[in-house]
Order: C-alpha cells, then sequence, then structure tokens
C-alpha cells in the first residue's frame, strides 16, 4: 500500500478542479475494466469526474458494466485521447506494470506532465510517481477497493463501484478459484455483494454470453489438444485462417487456455493464436502450484505476468512457435512441471 505520507499528497491531488485519467493495458480484460470503472464511479461518489482511456476495444461481454460505452477508445479516438493524457493533472495506471503494456498510450504516458499514480499486481512495476504493488493480490479491483478502505472511503461504495470490482475480481480469479484467491478476497466479495453487487446478474452477464463463433472455435481447439512433457504441459492452438472461417471477434477466445489446465495431472498449459491482423502469434500461459509462467515467459517470450498466468509473443510460424516452445519446456527445471 502506498505510504501515509503518500496517501496525504494523494488525497491533495484528488480535487474536483483537477482534471484525472485512468489508464489501463493493451487488450483490456475483466480486471482492466472492473478496476477502472470501479475506481471511476469511486471518484465520482466524491465529487471528482475521471475519464477511462484504454489502448484498443474490449470484449462485448464487459460492456454491461455501469457507463462502459463511456469508456474512450484510443484506437478509435486518437487526438482526444492523446489531448486528455497531456492534459491531465492526475493519471492512474491500473493493471500494468510499464508503460510497453498499454499499447499507443505508452509514449503519452512517458510524455505527460501529470502525477503517475500505479496500482497493480503484476510483477516487476517500473517507476511512476506514486506505486502501490502486490504480486500476492489476485486482482487490481481487489486492490482498488483496499485503496478505498486506506482513503477512508467504504462509505462511498455505492452499487455500480460494486459491480465493476466484482466483475474485476471475479474474472481474474477464474471464479474465485485461483490459488491466489485468499480469505480477504472473500470478506471483499460479501461486502461487495452487501453494497448492491448481485453475483447471478453478474455472472450471467460476463460469462454466459457465449457466441456461436466462440463455441465454434472452442470445439475445434479441443479436438486437438496436445498433451506433452509426459502428460504435464498441455498444448492448445488457433490459425488466423480458423479465426476468419468461424467469425472470431474480440473476446471469443478469452479463457481457452484454461481448459487445457483443467486436464488431470496437466501442470501448465499454453495457447497459441495467430494474430488476425498482424504477423505475430499471442501467447497465454496458465500453471498450477509453483510452476512459474512469469518467469518462462519472460525468458522466452519477451512477457510476463504472474507465476501462475502470463502472456507472451512470437515473431516465428505458428508451427515454430509450438515447436520452440516444446524444447524450452524440456530443458528449464526452474518450471517445476515433471
Amino acid at each position: 500500500m502506498f505510504t501515509p505520507a503518500e496517501l496525504l499528497e494523494i488525497n491533495t491531488l484528488l480535487k474536483p478542479e483537477n482534471k484525472i485519467v485512468i489508464l489501463t493495458h493493451y487488450n483490456p480484460d475483466g480486471d482492466a475494466i472492473g478496476s477502472s470503472l470501479g475506481l471511476k464511479h469511486y471518484l465520482k461518489a466524491k465529487g471528482i469526474l475521471a475519464e477511462v482511456i484504454v489502448p484498443n476495444d474490449f470484449p462485448k461481454f464487459l460492456k454491461w458494466m455501469p457507463e462502459s460505452k463511456k469508456v474512450i477508445i484510443a484506437e478509435y479516438k486518437k487526438k482526444l485521447a492523446s489531448d486528455m493524457i497531456a492534459g491531465a493533472d492526475v493519471i492512474f495506471c491500473l493493471d500494468f506494470n510499464a508503460p510497453s503494456r498499454i499499447g499507443l498510450l505508452g509514449d503519452w504516458l512517458v510524455k505527460a506532465q501529470g502525477k503517475k499514480i500505479l496500482i497493480d499486481h503484476h510483477q516487476q512495476p517500473e517507476q511512476f510517481d506514486y506505486v502501490y504493488s502486490d504480486t500476492v493480490i489476485p486482482a487490481t479491483s481487489q486492490m482498488i477497493y483496499h485503496f478505498i478502505e486506506v482513503m477512508d472511503d467504504e462509505k462511498l461504495v455505492d452499487q455500480d463501484v460494486a459491480e465493476c470490482l466484482y466483475t474485476g475480481i471475479m474474472t481474474d480469479t477464474g471464479g474465485f478459484r485461483f490459488r491466489s484467491t485468499s480469505a480477504a478476497t472473500h470478506r471483499i466479495i460479501a461486502n461487495l455483494i452487501e453494497k448492491g453487487a448481485d453475483p447471478a446478474m453478474i455472472t450471467s452477464n460476463t460469462w454466459d454470453t457465449n457466441t456461436v463463433s466462440r463455441l465454434h472455435l472452442l470445439a475445434l481447439i479441443l479436438g486437438r489438444i496436445e498433451v506433452v512433457n509426459e502428460g504435464t504441459v498441455a498444448v492448445l492452438s488457433l490459425t488466423r485462417n480458423e479465426l476468419k472461417e468461424y467469425g472470431f471477434q474480440k473476446g471469443d477466445t478469452e479463457g481457452f487456455v484454461n481448459y487445457g489446465l483443467s486436464i488431470a495431472g496437466v501442470k501448465m498449459a499454453a495457447f497459441f493464436m495467430e494474430d488476425l491482423y498482424e504477423n505475430f502469434i499471442k501467447i497465454s500461459f496458465r500453471s498450477k502450484d509453483d510452476v512459474d509462467v512469469n518467469q518462462f515467459s519472460r525468458k522466452y517470450f519477451s512477457g510476463g505476468g504472474h507465476i501462475n498466468a502470463a502472456g507472451g509473443k512470437s515473431y516465428d510460424s505458428l508451427a515454430g512457435t509450438i515447436e520452440n516452445f516444446k524444447q524450452y519446456i524440456g530443458k528449464e527445471e526452474f518450471l517445476n512441471i515433471k
């Protein structure tokens, strides 16, 4: 958490006359959008206006959240987003640890003169004016709740704040089943329910929204899932042509990698997908116990994240990337997957 002195300074920055923006990472997920909108609604309850800016569009299944339609998508409104970041007095940086993780917003953030406040749970954060970093906490949305607590503002958590933070925590914990989910997480969830978050409604709006294209892609990928390394590693993949054939929409492949991890005996799952427009392979890693996919992704695929959940990229072919992956996992003792 921020130090008491930092909290006093941040409190002086949070005033109605200051221009405040909230930024999150490229390809925003449930925690990115949930934490950003949750913070926006909390500030609104304090009488402070803030705008959420994201680098690119986010999945339709997250657009039910209150004021999600007001999120500024920089890939569509570059000048507006650039001007707002340049003119901001305060810039909240949520759910990312470095400017390089926020796409085209990164250069604008580095050049901006406003005070930069980082709230994030990824490893190895870079330098910001104020840093609240905790890799043990399972979701940035939970960290926003802790921030509200230390600001002595729990009374300002209304239904809008509660719904957004609940969504962020739920999605980043895999429905409260990942190892990082703690007793503190469940206590906060209980508080959010008391404040108006409806678990059935949130779950239905977020996860019960499958498109036909998503189900077709899921059937395809599960039909050829490969288990290697003596049954401890699952490999899943999709080509660009397959995405096009089944009418891929943003968010359709969300959570696919977890199906690999659900296989008995599997300790690590990797999902490789050709980008729809550019020549690179997007990679998602998930793991169990002490299998460190963060370290693995950083070493081999220019990525990172958490011990049990990370992402990366490859500019090799899909087949070449998967072949390299199989070789890497066979020689890295630190993975502990035998």
